[in-house]
Order: structure tokens, then C-alpha cells, then sequence
């Protein structure tokens, strides 16, 4: 009965709740039984919360905490997790960062609270780099996570633990954050779909980096319709968060359902040969991307040109990092890992003119996009440069032949897309000869998350590639 249960879809799982077939607790006892399996592979979700959980089921089956069953994303006592980069009440949470290892909270991140709100029963902490700044997961509290495809490669970062929570069926959602690519690498990687909202869409709640819309919160999950539903219970204003805006009039799910496969579609693999991205990657996402042909689309090789967006996104990074970590390292610098004190020093070396030129680069790269969104409905590329590599390094050390210097060097297909505030969805497309999954970045326009999940859902209709899931974690080696 477990094995039946943690094998249901969020969505299918919900329509079992609300009609009382299944109770939270039956899902509860499921996923502690498939976390005891599958955890010792591929370490996940590091800190549990079972008898918090287990309170909030009773309370639920009690009727109490109901408040928002009949609006959209009502979750229903369906198990999730969260990301350890955010506090929830009662549950130590570390940021990935020995100066926080023993921190238990009093009080919950405002979105823990709205998706408690909605009827998500917060069951585990999952794994994330040290305060969600890596490729790779792993941090000295609590080690690397593995990647269920290959235990010996890496789930990506920095929701990474939350990505193999879904893929391993430990939970049937995942909230997760994105800055560089934290939401889309992880999916990519792992083989499930993860959605970087617009700015303002979710609550990002306590942090200092209140008006910069470059780190976003969002959702992971197995399939895109159980994307938009977590997303329809994550969406909303919210009084603590001065980017946040109203959920839209007609709900994520209830869009997808009446959606229309978009008529143009722009793709490039590498922006006309200005970012390296891995040679079987390209050539998978090219064949996988003609698969829209099938429902009618036109699909073009066409991309806005990148400029030096390169370098404007790591100056822009670096100034987020200042903010969040300047105060830091004057007082625990020797407990933070080099990546972290080499992008925040980054920032406190720089000029205002050269943030400034950061600035107009970004503003430059939108209109450019604006522009291409005039002729095209979404805009496509690869997932990621290269696919999933050694579980032990922090980031891959050469794409398509040529060395990397720094650890965002293999996610600028990502970042890019974060400077220009659209959304995008990751989604799976096929596997490379080595059996690690390749997937795609699927871009929309601003604020348009219903356009982009559309999409997806259509190309996944085309794939099944989600029938896949959940997946017992398998041994491997790194491929040459």
C-alpha cells in the first residue's frame, strides 16, 4: 500500500484526500517508509519532522486548519518539502552553514506559512549547498546528496535535495529557491520539472535582498501539472514581501487546462555559439525540441544576442552576495566556504560605474528579449551546459573540452533567463549515451507562468518522460 502510494501524483494524491479514500496520515507513514529506503543512497532530506507532522495530519482530519480548502492550491494533507534554506517553526533549519548548525527557529518563513496554510503538511528539511550558493549540493552539516540516476554524480544545485526528494518519491513536492539556476539545474539534473517564477509571484518573506529580484522562491515536482498546482498554493501578495502581487484571476491548474499549444517557438542551443554548452547536450536538445512539431508549432532557431551578460550577471551576483553575506565574514569568515567569501569580496572590490554598467547591460539584454517575444510565443534552450558530473567536485571542470574558472561558469544558460525576470520551467527531454538526463529550459514572458507551463505540460504530454517516476536510487561511475 505504501509503494501504491508514493507512486501517485501530488495531484492524484489530493483528489484522494479530499475525497477521503486516503488520509494525511496514510501518506505521512508512506513517505517515512520510502525516506527510510531510499535516504541512506542519496541523502535528501537530511532533518525530518515526522511527529510535527503527524500533529498537523490529526488537525487537519479534525477540521481544524481548513481555512483555505476551497481556494486553488489546497493541498489537502499532502507531504512536502522544504528547502533548508527557510525556517520552519520548531525545525532545526541551517542554511547549509556550520554557524547555524544547531538553529531551531520559533517562527516559520512566510511561505512555510502560506503553504501550511493551503494544506501542505511540512514533512523534511532538504539538502542545499552552504546558504544556497553552489552547482553541487553538498555543506559540512550535512554532507553531498547523490543523484538517484547515478549515485555517483551530482543532483545539481542549490535545490538539490529537494529535486531527489520528488525523483525518489520521498515527497510529492518540493519548494525550492533559484538565483543562478537553483530550481532549473537541480530539475535538469535529476530528471523532474522545476519553475523560476517571475519576481513577485512568491513570497521571498525575510530576506535582506527584499528589493532585488534576482533570488526567487518556487516550486519542484514530477509533472507539470503537479508544478502548477504547488505553484497556485506558493502564488500571492504577501504584506512581508514589497515585490509580491495578487494571484492571478484564473489559477495555474485552471489554465493549464484550457491551454493552447504556442504557435512560434524560438531555440537556440548556445545563444550562436557564445556560451559552451556540452556537444551531446546540444544535440539532444535540438532533435527533442522538434518534438512541438508534432502538436502543430513552429519551432526556429532564433535568441535575443546575449551581449556581456555574462559578466553583468556575475557583478550583479556579487552585489546580492554583499548585502546577504558582508557582515558574515566580518565576524565567521573562517566558517565560510571559499565560493561564498570570493563572490562577496568580488562585490566590495567593485565601482558604482561598474554596477551601473551591470545595470544598463540587464536593461539592454530585456528590451532584446521584448523584442523576440514580439515574434515568438516561448523561447527554448538546454537545461544546463553539461549534464550531471562527479558527485565530488563542485562544479564540472570542463564543458565541451574548455575549463571552467569559476563555479557559475557552467550556469550562465540560467542566469541569463534570471536577469531578464521571465519565467522558466525545466523540463525533461531524453538522456545522454552515459543515461544522464538532458532537459530543457522553457522560456516565457514576463509574468506569463501559465504560457510557460503550458508548454512544458505539451511537451511532456509528447515525452512521457514523467512516467519515469519515481525512481529507486541506482549505483553507477563517473562517466569519462
Amino acid at each position: 500500500m505504501s509503494d501504491d502510494l508514493i507512486r501517485l501524483t501530488a495531484t492524484e494524491a489530493v483528489t484522494r484526500l479530499r475525497r477521503g479514500e486516503i488520509t494525511p496520515l496514510d501518506l505521512i507513514e508512506a513517505a517515512a517508509a520510502r525516506i527510510a529506503a531510499v535516504e541512506p543512497a542519496v541523502n535528501a532530506l537530511p532533518t525530518l519532522c515526522l511527529d510535527r507532522a503527524r500533529d498537523h495530519a490529526r488537525a487537519l482530519m479534525a477540521g481544524q486548519k481548513r481555512d483555505a480548502e476551497d481556494e486553488p492550491g489546497w493541498l489537502a494533507g499532502l507531504p512536502v518539502s522544504i528547502k533548508d534554506l527557510n525556517d520552519v517553526a520548531g525545525v532545526r533549519t541551517t542554511y547549509g552553514s556550520p554557524i547555524f548548525r544547531d538553529h531551531i527557529p520559533t517562527s516559520s518563513h512566510p511561505l512555510v506559512e502560506r503553504i501550511e496554510h493551503k494544506g501542505g503538511i511540512v514533512l523534511a528539511k532538504s539538502n542545499t549547498p552552504e546558504f544556497g550558493a553552489g552547482g553541487s549540493t553538498f555543506n559540512e552539516v550535512f554532507g553531498r546528496t547523490h543523484n538517484p540516476w547515478n549515485t555517483a554524480l551530482t543532483c545539481g544545485g542549490s535545490t538539490g535535495g529537494g529535486a531527489v526528494s520528488v525523483a525518489t518519491g520521498e515527497v510529492w513536492l518540493a519548494q525550492g529557491s533559484d538565483h543562478g539556476g537553483s530550481l532549473r539545474r537541480p530539475g535538469t539534473y535529476c530528471s523532474v520539472v522545476g519553475l523560476r517564477p517571475s519576481p513577485g509571484r512568491v513570497t521571498r518573506g525575510t530576506t535582506n535582498n527584499l528589493f532585488s529580484p534576482l533570488s526567487v522562491q518556487g516550486p519542484m515536482a514530477r509533472n507539470i501539472p503537479d508544478l502548477a498546482l504547488f505553484l497556485d498554493s506558493m502564488a500571492g501578495l504577501c504584506p512581508r514581501d514589497p515585490l509580491t502581487f495578487d494571484a492571478p484571476a484564473i489559477s495555474f491548474v485552471d489554465a493549464l487546462a484550457t491551454a493552447r499549444p504556442p504557435r512560434r517557438i524560438a531555440f537556440t542551443a548556445d545563444f550562436g555559439g557564445k556560451l559552451t554548452v556540452d556537444r551531446e547536450t546540444r544535440e539532444i536538445c535540438a532533435r527533442e525540441v522538434r518534438r512541438f512539431e508534432q502538436a502543430g508549432c513552429i519551432v526556429e532557431e532564433s535568441a535575443p544576442d546575449l551581449g556581456a551578460l555574462e559578466d553583468a550577471f556575475m557583478v550583479l551576483r556579487s552585489q546580492h552576495f554583499v548585502v546577504d553575506r558582508e557582515l558574515q565574514l566580518q565576524t565567521h569568515r573562517e566558517q565560510i566556504k571559499p565560493d561564498i567569501v570570493w563572490n562577496t569580496e568580488r562585490g566590495l572590490a567593485q565601482t558604482p560605474s561598474r554596477l551601473a554598467w551591470a545595470e544598463r547591460e540587464r536593461a539592454a539584454f530585456y528590451r532584446r528579449m521584448v523584442e523576440m517575444f514580439d515574434g515568438y510565443d516561448i523561447f527554448i534552450t538546454p537545461g544546463a551546459h553539461t549534464p550531471a558530473f562527479d558527485v565530488d567536485l563542485r562544479f564540472p571542470p570542463l564543458v565541451d573540452g574548455k575549463k571552467l574558472d569559476n563555479y557559475m561558469a557552467a550556469s550562465t544558460l540560467n542566469a541569463a533567463i534570471t536577469l531578464t525576470s521571465c519565467p522558466a520551467v525545466a523540463v525533461p527531454c531524453g538522456f545522454d549515451r552515459s543515461g544522464r538526463p538532458v532537459g530543457l529550459q522553457i522560456v516565457a514572458p514576463a509574468r506569463q507562468e501559465a504560457r510557460a507551463l503550458a508548454a512544458a505540460h505539451l511537451f511532456e504530454q509528447i515525452t512521457g518522460l514523467d512516467k519515469l517516476l519515481p525512481i529507486d536510487p541506482r549505483p553507477g561511475t563517473v562517466p569519462d
